[in-house]
């Protein structure tokens, strides 16, 4: 599996930022940042005229992003027959609180990733690409657990998409209204920060006694996400 490039994309027509462009960002270090730190994508595509955006697992190996979805599903069956996608991921930071309403934000990161995906029909590149989505939501615990078996494997699609057409777009800071006449409002302007916070593991009730819960379960903690 290829190594990602380290060199910033040349920006296509339709990954170009254009509402603010300077909070865009074609640098394949930023794009794979966002990516590895989210735990939800959406994935989006074109079915007979009807539009369907739907939440799922992804994850990134070098150069290719993957996403996760049953071999029953209809969103799986509908692409693989070579329909074009768009896949997203965000990252939520904060909200911002300006002195007007018009002015108020978040503070976010996001990347946009173009393309016609492909089925993976490879056993082994299905495999790595599922132990690639137990590390993206939690490291380790794929050591710890039985491993898809046969069927398990024939009941999952995964698809892949080269992130050879991608933009990540940033929003960070103050609001943008100090300079204005709003400025002299007596009214509270700022940032609130948001985390993701992990809070203490709770067993299965079936859980059988004496088993603990493992460090990585209970010193949870996303790079990215958590800082």
């Amino acid at each position: 599996m290829s190594e990602p490039a380290d060199t910033a994309a040349v920006p296509t027509d339709r990954t170009r930022v254009r509402r603010i462009p300077e909070l865009g960002a074609y640098d394949r270090p930023t794009i794979d940042a966002i990516l590895d730190a989210g735990i939800v994508a959406h994935l989006g595509f074109v079915h007979e005229g009807q539009p369907f955006v739907i939440p799922t697992l992804h994850s990134r190996i070098g150069d290719v992003l993957y996403v996760h979805g049953s071999a029953a599903s209809r969103t799986l069956k509908s692409v693989a027959e070579g329909l074009r996608v768009c896949v997203t991921v965000t990252l939520l930071d904060g909200i911002v609180l300006a002195r007007s309403i018009f002015e108020h934000s978040i503070d976010y990161r996001s990347v946009v990733v173009l393309g016609a995906a492909r089925l993976i029909d490879d056993p082994e590149e299905k495999l790595a690409a599922l132990h690639a989505f137990s590390e993206q939501v939690l490291p380790g615990r794929w050591d710890d657990c039985r491993p898809p078996s046969d069927q398990e494997l024939k009941a999952t699609s995964i698809l892949a998409l080269p992130l050879t057409e991608a933009s990540a777009k940033i929003s960070a800071g103050p609001p943008e209204d100090a300079e204005s006449p709003d400025g002299a409002l007596d009214v509270w302007a700022g940032n609130i920060p948001l985390v993701v916070t992990a809070k203490a593991p709770v067993p299965d009730p079936a859980l059988r006694a004496g088993i603990p819960v493992p460090p990585y379960a209970a010193e949870y903690h996303r790079p990215g996400l958590t800082d």
